[in-house]
């Protein structure tokens, strides 16, 4: 077996991030973690039955925030650290007893949201006269009314929390831990192979017998543990079918759209526009790199490489950071000490380890900075990886300066619009930058193959696949690896058409996205990118007004829903008209794609 990647005690410390700024030692973190449950126990022995009047509410809520806040803490410590290492047992071993004690702290903590709404919502408006401050966060209580069980059952719910998560942490052993990869061979030459290797560099990988090589071999791999996945998979969402019943919801899908502050025609809008209008381009797209690649045919496993794979460059993570402060400097001084801060302070762990968790997130706990998770490939794309964890990281620090805790979150539906908006603003800088043909083509198509293909057709089609299985188990079902291969190899050949052979493997995708256990996740990277696509232009042609008003949106936090951060940015999602305006938008890109090609190839 080759350890194509070092153990993380071998990894210089300069790759890692700096958990301490978070905790400093175990010492800490066991201290605060156990005064913290303390408080939950004098918290609930003050106010359990006795939340009576609009100003006890008022009370409740600010001192239930402060209580919440250095769980975000421990918490984030103890997730964090097994995310870098998923074979580290001293910290698999914390993550698993936080989860135990966080259990236990919600379940005594149930009471305060069932004593909150068992007073009247006439209570509870003036509760909002005292407390303005709080009034997004007061109205979400208010609709959650509705759906709210009996105290008892709340507690029993809460206390099982834990639980509920423990298909995703099955999944992540399985995936990281237990899924072993031999070396693969082409023409008498061995190449390692692990998760981070084929999505990082392989799916990439210009030779095209040694990318379809390594395709194969990673397929191969993954369905030794398909019914597992399978498995995992299907106790994940009949527990989410469970609750949403037991709430009173129809529908699994009405159960996680009512948290994200969405109605359904904006999530069926999202899949079936994008689905249609979305594809012919895609398609060309396609073609374009079937014919500049010179391949027989195109297949699912090549639909990720360059367009002019000779031309890109690599890039050193010091380089990585000049390209982010020139291109994202427009959005003020500040921002530029986040992205400094962000190197300086090794917020970003770049490292590539053995165990450490695919892709790439940020996680913007309360009361910290950000930290955001990566393996450094030296490719350019992954400047715009960075680019697009830093648009989380401003967003939540812009958000958290200017709001509460409890205020601080948006919704899922409109999170991911920040992070797209560094991935427009990195390219439109590097377009304003140069007049060469190939340089330009290389920047469209790294939009087009990076900050689109990634976020509007992967997600996009895993949204679209993911409505499938909900909707079979709202009809009672449940799934099986055939029938989550099946419902996959649907979606796919029906977006790529004739253009693209959906070759064996290509089904099992379903196994790689951790995405399908945050709830309706897949679908918001899209609508996120309707919204920045539409505000990067708007920056485009009016420049700082636009960007003061970007500014005031991020600022806004959890405060306002979906349609109305939207709204302050100038995007009007009630209509189809900005996502279809971005769908036409990556059609001109591919336009520009095409044309340049003919140019440079002499045409």
């Amino acid at each position: 077996m080759y350890n194509s990647f070092p153990l993380r005690k071998d990894v210089p410390e300069q790759e890692k991030w700096d958990l301490t700024y978070l905790i400093k030692d175990e010492a800490t973190y066991n201290e605060l973690l156990k005064k913290s449950l303390a408080d939950v126990k004098n918290f609930a022995t003050k106010w359990q039955g006795n939340i009576k009047t609009a100003q006890d509410v008022a009370q409740v809520i600010v001192q239930y925030e402060k209580l919440l806040e250095p769980f975000i803490i421990t918490g984030s410590f103890a997730e964090l650290d097994v995310e870098t290492d998923q074979t580290n047992e001293v910290a698999g071993e914390r993550s698993n007893n936080f989860s135990v004690a966080m259990s236990k702290a919600s379940a005594d903590l149930s009471f305060v949201i069932s004593d909150i709404l068992a007073l009247s919502n006439e209570v509870l408006e003036s509760a909002i006269e005292i407390a303005p401050n709080y009034t997004h966060y007061i109205k979400r209580l208010i609709n959650d009314k509705a759906h709210l069980l009996s105290p008892e059952t709340e507690k029993a719910l809460a206390s099982l929390s834990g639980t509920f998560q423990a298909a995703y942490g099955l999944y992540n052993t399985t995936k990281l831990v237990d899924l072993k990869f031999e070396n693969f061979e082409v023409d008498g030459k061995s190449y390692p192979l692990n998760y981070n290797l084929f999505e990082g560099d392989w799916e990439l990988e210009s030779n095209t017998e040694v990318r379809r090589a390594a395709f194969d071999a990673f397929s191969t791999q993954l369905q030794q543990y398909i019914h597992t996945t399978a498995k995992t998979y299907n106790t994940h969402i009949q527990t989410e079918k469970t609750i949403a019943t037991l709430r009173g919801f129809d529908s699994v899908i009405d159960y996680l759209l009512d948290d994200q502050e969405v109605e359904r025609d904006l999530y069926n809008r999202q899949i079936d526009v994008t689905m249609k209008e979305l594809a012919p381009h895609m398609q060309r797209y396609a073609k374009l790199l079937q014919k500049e690649h010179q391949l027989e045919k195109m297949t699912f496993a090549d639909l990720k490489i360059s367009l002019d794979p000779e031309f890109e460059p690599s890039i050193t993570v010091e380089e990585s950071r000049d390209y982010l402060k020139k291109s994202l400097g427009i959005m003020g001084e500040d921002y530029l000490k986040m992205i400094d801060d962000s190197f300086d302070q090794r917020w970003i762990d770049f490292a590539q380890n053995e165990g450490k968790s695919t892709g790439a997130f940020c996680a913007s706990p309360y009361g910290s900075h950000s930290y955001i998770l990566i393996s450094w490939t030296s490719r350019m794309n992954e400047v715009f990886v960075l680019a697009h964890e830093l648009g989380h990281a401003g967003h939540f620090r812009h958000a958290q300066r200017s709001q509460t805790s409890l205020n601080s979150e948006s919704s899922t539906y409109f999170v991911e619009a920040p992070s797209t908006m560094n991935e427009m603003l990195m390219a439109n800088y590097l377009l304003e930058n140069s007049e060469d043909p190939r340089f330009k083509r290389w920047v469209i198509s790294s939009i087009v193959a990076r900050t689109y293909y990634h976020n509007f057709v992967t997600h996009l089609l895993e949204a679209a696949y993911q409505r499938k299985v909900y909707e079979v188990v709202d009809a009672g079902g449940s799934v099986t690896a055939s029938t989550l291969n099946n419902l996959k190899r649907s979606v796919l050949e029906e977006f790529w058409g004739d253009a693209v052979d959906i070759n064996e493997g290509a089904e099992l995708t379903w196994m790689r996205q951790p995405h399908y256990y945050m709830g309706l996740y897949p679908y918001t990277y899209s609508a996120g990118l309707t919204i920045s696509t539409q505000v990067s232009q708007r920056i485009l042609k009016e420049g700082d007004d636009a960007v003061q008003d970007w500014i005031e949106t991020l600022n806004a936090g959890g405060t306002k829903s979906p349609v109305e951060l939207a709204q302050m940015a100038g995007v009007d999602i009630t209509t189809d008209k900005p996502l279809q305006e971005t769908i036409a938008f990556i059609g001109s890109l591919v336009d520009q794609l095409e044309q340049l090609t003919n140019e440079i190839n002499g045409k």
